[in-house]
């Protein structure tokens, strides 16, 4: 091949991935501007929801009214948090940037798809095959995580946080760019923690890990689960650590699954 031609190539590769690029981009857009049209009722109905014991996962946990020594107060009686706000542009703020992170989750597919169209052409037919069902696992993966986070993890973590008081002098007072930072930092989070399993499957495909790994270090990975767990959901009570707990270890037994038992050929 001639260095012309070699030049010719990686302009070409340049520009698919600028075509690709301003797809995403616009995409994001159109959709973060109609999050942007609707966010009042997104905001009202969906982000704020947990601030309230009405939500559906106080009503669900609402039989668990322990001290929060060995169970936790998950009862949604009398509980309600108004968020205030003390800087002048944090709401318009909190607007637009609710609006791109918000569009982002959604776009989460599309996103990876376009992505797969500009790698496509330099894979083995084989290795097309494969992404398909790794595309759609990964998807389904990451939306479960946000699921579990926005209906078990986050409302956990807020009710312990909002009721806790190191003295009775002091009152909790929850600012609004408080309770978004981590209401997406905690969705965020286990959504990627869910992809754990399609990591462990890729790296599993090239030969990197292999069943034995999850063998010899499965009482290892145990006791970080466990302290995970406790970082998450800082209640202290074995209820909660539990409810996190579980679904992160059914994460590593599945990861365990999706790997071959030794390395390929």
């Amino acid at each position: 091949m001639s260095q012309e031609q070699g030049e010719m190539d990686f302009w070409g590769h340049l520009g698919a991935l600028r075509g690709v690029l301003f797809k995403i981009a616009v995409a994001v857009v159109i959709v973060g501007v109609l999050l942007f049209i609707n966010m009042t009722w997104i905001f009202d109905n969906i982000i704020l929801a947990p601030c309230d014991g009405s939500f559906i996962t106080y009503e669900w946990l609402g039989a668990i009214k322990g001290d929060g020594t060995l169970l936790p107060d998950m009862s949604g009686d009398g509980f309600h948090i108004d968020l205030i706000n003390y800087n002048l542009t944090a709401q318009l703020n909190t607007h637009v940037s609710l609006s791109f992170w918000l569009a982002m989750v959604l776009c989460f597919p599309f996103v990876i798809y376009m992505m797969w169209t500009f790698i496509k052409p330099g894979l083995y037919p084989h290795e097309r095959k494969n992404a398909t069902p790794a595309f759609v696992f990964g998807n389904i993966m990451f939306y479960l995580g946000v699921v579990c986070s926005y209906y078990l993890v986050f409302p956990m973590c807020l009710k312990f946080l909002a009721d806790y008081q190191i003295s009775d002098s002091i009152k909790n007072t929850i600012s609004l760019s408080s309770y978004i930072d981590n209401f997406l930092m905690l969705n965020f989070l286990m959504g990627l923690a869910f992809e754990l399993p399609l990591l462990c499957w890729v790296l599993g495909k090239i030969g990197i890990l292999t069943r034995q790994f999850f063998s010899t270090y499965r009482r290892h990975a145990i006791v970080a689960l466990v302290v995970l767990a406790a970082i998450i959901t800082p209640t202290g009570d074995p209820v909660t650590l539990a409810l996190v707990f579980i679904p992160l270890y059914a994460l590593w037994e599945l990861s365990a699954l999706l790997v071959p038992k030794s390395k390929p050929e």
